[in-house]
């Protein structure tokens, strides 16, 4: 994916929703609602339901640390984007046969957890009794392992299925479209569908509904670009020791080549911007259920205002990226982002309310949606063609990887504080406004970004990446 400067910004749902009767459009739609299924479901949704299972604060988020494979997938990138899959590659095809083998195994590592369920105590396993806890999660992780591996083929699918700027701004939309479709099944109806039958029922339906991704893996053609794009990154066999030096070495090499001085601030911008969203992801749905929110009101306002917020901030995002420019765009939202989690601090002091909980629902989401768009406008900026999953699969990581090394802390944090004296849901406003304060050095680079940007950094969004930030959870990683 090489966006051009100053390149148009992905077209609307209208225009998603008029081009449904191609073929690679509404192949996009649903492999963009795949991608979206599993992040929740091993994240935030988890907390909820491990929360209500009475699982230490601390236990929850030392299990978010599942999410660090999205963070990780560079590492296996090369091997994906070069290699065909086990035994469906020669019959689908490199890429198509990579999803069909990650969407299988997601679906049943999900009906695994729905069995094995979040719980104190032994499991015996051949013989062997073993912790139910580390089973589950070890479940979760296999979720995740996949789930990023689906990732990694379903962007490079895109981008070598666009025959133009403009059909890729198309994909770009469509893959959103139906990548926000997901986060909202599994981020507000979940919770009520789990009101009325139960987590694990729910969690079988989601398994089931993986198979939206089955069939736009069998529905979708394999993409032409898939052997030329590897011709250019590796004229070499993988297999043998430049080949593997080029497919592993080569995307860094060129990054740094294309930036220069630069790229180390760059990366460094990228891995900060939304590090307050990963420090307090664990811990939002845990403290709805510490506070005496139910389920069924979280998922009506995720999925009613909260929703409406979310397009809203991902529209303001874009337009001010047209009016204003990149630089800009990025700067206000990494005030948003962090800025944001001081409604829950605030939410925290004032106790169970239902109009303080929807309006910091909405200041959240608006923030979280611009934030999101303004950091992956940017990070499509900066990639090249020539390595196209893998790239792409570093920036993502880095985008990542730091949040989601420290945010298995989190709920450690909020005990020890609780442990000094405080009230639960004081120390949980005092973690809230901590994760806000964090956002502070980010702020700073990016005003070192905005005032003296490096020489080729486009003006404008475009549409070379995904309209959504890699691997983000919602607005709350």
């Amino acid at each position: 994916m090489s966006p051009e400067a100053g390149g148009t910004v992905a077209p609307g749902w209208r225009a998603v929703l008029a081009n449904l009767r191609q073929r690679k459009v509404l192949a996009m739609l649903l492999l963009g609602f795949s991608s979206g299924m599993p992040i929740y479901l091993v994240g935030n949704t988890l907390g909820f339901w491990m929360r209500e299972n009475a699982i230490e604060l601390s236990t929850i988020g030392f299990l978010s640390w599942v999410g660090l494979a999205y963070s990780l997938k560079f590492l296996w990138a090369p091997l994906v984007d070069k290699l065909d899959a086990p035994l469906l590659g020669r019959w689908l095809g490199r890429r198509r046969g990579w999803m069909l083998l990650a969407q299988l195994v997601v679906a049943a590592a999900l009906v695994g957890m729905a069995l094995v369920q979040p719980r104190e105590g032994a499991l015996l396993l051949a013989g062997v009794r073993v912790d139910q806890l580390l089973v589950f999660g070890a479940l979760a992780l296999v979720v995740a392992f996949a789930s990023a591996t689906q990732d990694i083929v379903i962007d490079a699918w895109r981008i070598e299925s666009a025959g133009s700027p403009e059909q890729q701004g198309l994909l770009t939309s469509t893959s959103t479209l139906g990548y926000r479709g997901a986060l909202l099944v599994t981020d507000a109806l979940i919770l009520i569908i789990a009101a009325q039958v139960g987590w694990v029922a729910s969690y079988g339906l989601m398994a089931v509904l993986m198979g939206v991704g089955v069939f736009a893996t069998l529905y979708a053609r394999e993409p032409t670009a898939t052997g030329s794009a590897t011709a250019i990154a590796s004229p070499v066999p993988l297999l043998s020791g430049h080949g593997m030096l080029d497919a592993v070495v080569g995307p860094f090499v060129a990054f740094f080549r294309q930036h220069g001085s630069w790229a180390l601030l760059m990366l460094l911008v990228i891995s900060l911007y939304r590090l307050p969203d990963f420090l307090m992801g664990p811990m939002a749905n845990p403290f709805y259920a510490d506070l005496g929110i139910d389920k069924e009101t979280v998922g009506a306002v995720r999925g009613s205002v909260g929703l409406v917020a979310t397009v809203v901030g991902v529209a303001a995002a874009g337009l001010t990226a047209v009016r204003f420019g990149f630089m800009p765009t990025l700067l206000a939202g990494a005030v948003l982002g962090p800025g944001s989690n001081l409604a829950f601090s605030y939410l925290a002091l004032h106790g169970a309310d239902e109009g303080v909980f929807a309006a910091a629902m909405v200041i959240d989401n608006f923030c979280s949606g611009y934030a999101g768009v303004a950091l992956v406008g940017y990070m499509s900026s900066l990639t090249n063609v020539g390595y196209t999953a893998t790239q792409y699969a570093l920036l993502s990581s880095f985008y990542a990887l730091l949040g989601k090394l420290l945010k298995g802390l989190s709920g450690v944090a909020v005990e020890q504080l609780e442990a000094s004296g405080r009230g639960l849901l004081e120390a949980y406003s005092l973690f809230f406004a901590g994760t806000a304060a964090v956002g502070i050095p980010g702020v700073l680079l990016c005003i070192v970004l905005a005032t003296r940007r490096p020489p080729g950094t486009p003006r404008v969004g475009v549409a070379g990446g995904r309209a959504y930030p890699p691997a983000q959870e919602g607005g709350r990683p």
